[in-house]
């Protein structure tokens, strides 16, 4: 069973998919049919003589034609359907979409930023994809739509939510480690709740050290339970003992709010025992970066 239906080009793929897949049982039951046929009427026991058949022009262009328009007729359902799913509204709502080892970021048009994806139902939605690393791939399976995010290039898709609701996002691109963690949601909100959040204006007095550990995907690598995932986990982290490797040699450093400071801008200096040496510079500004280290202290 198919993923239920959410956006105006779920419905165009589908039928896609089902018209070639009728096409495909219909060539099957046809083959399948032939070739019992053939099985029975000369089974060697029945002593049957076949025909020496030499050649045959109307055959040959038979089976030349036939497989021909069938193999253009897919072509153009299939095309009919992909330009539909390119077409882009002449209004629609633009948001970046920024691919990273592992995880999404999407910016507004007032530059709002959120981990997971929220649009208004009803309402086109134009994505301007594009990666801070490697090759990955942005797939929302109940909007049939996929499309790379590529380093120093910018891709698009467009769609129209029509179902109100939580959908999961993926990347199909093998991107490295945390590649299958690399998940977020697509919240499909009635116009007004969408408004409201849009409008909203983050309070400024406080940076929530959380909050932009998600939006800068550490808590892709990282966790805050004590659990393991690609990196250490943050929790009892401040002030412990971490055995590192600093250009090539083993060595034991505290890891206090110079440290701390220290890895989120310098991740290839220390590179912890035990775990890869797979973690990019994170781009924060002074404050976020103080909000993080403050946010670690607390996870004793």
């Amino acid at each position: 069973m198919l993923i239920p239906q959410a956006s105006n080009t779920a419905s165009n793929v589908d039928a896609v998919f089902y018209r070639i897949l009728w096409i495909e049982i219909s060539l099957l039951v046809i083959v399948t049919f032939t070739m019992v046929f053939f099985v029975v009427k000369y089974n060697s026991r029945k002593k049957t003589v076949p025909e020496n058949i030499s050649g045959s022009v109307l055959l040959e262009i038979i089976w030349t034609v036939i497989p021909t328009l069938i193999v253009l007729v897919m072509f153009y359902i299939g095309l009919v359907s992909f330009d539909s799913i390119r077409a882009v509204p002449k209004t629609v709502m633009d948001i970046r979409v920024n691919g990273r080892q592992w995880s999404w970021l999407f910016t507004y048009e007032n530059n709002r930023q959120s981990s997971d994806l929220r649009v208004p139902v009803g309402k086109a939605v134009k994505l301007l994809l594009t990666s801070d690393d490697v090759l990955h791939s942005f797939y929302i399976p109940a909007f049939r739509i996929k499309e790379d995010c590529v380093p120093k290039m910018e891709t698009y898709l467009s769609f129209t939510p029509d179902e109100i609701g939580t959908y999961d996002i993926f990347c199909t691109e093998f991107c490295g480690l945390g590649h299958s963690g690399m998940v977020a949601k697509v919240v499909v909100m009635n116009n007004n709740d969408f408004d409201s959040w849009y409008a909203a204006v983050p309070a400024a007095a406080k940076i929530d050290g959380k909050k932009v550990l998600e939006e800068k995907g550490c808590l892709g690598c990282h966790t805050t339970d004590g659990s393991k995932k690609i990196g250490p986990t943050f929790k009892g982290l401040y002030d412990s003992q971490v055995t590192v490797s600093t250009n090539g040699k083993e060595r034991n450093v505290k890891a206090d709010e110079d440290y701390l400071r220290k890895s989120i801008r310098e991740p290839k200096a220390d590179v912890v025992k035990g775990y890869p040496d797979v973690m990019p510079a994170v781009p924060v500004s002074p404050g976020e970066l103080d909000a993080i280290v403050e946010y670690i202290e607390t996870l004793k």
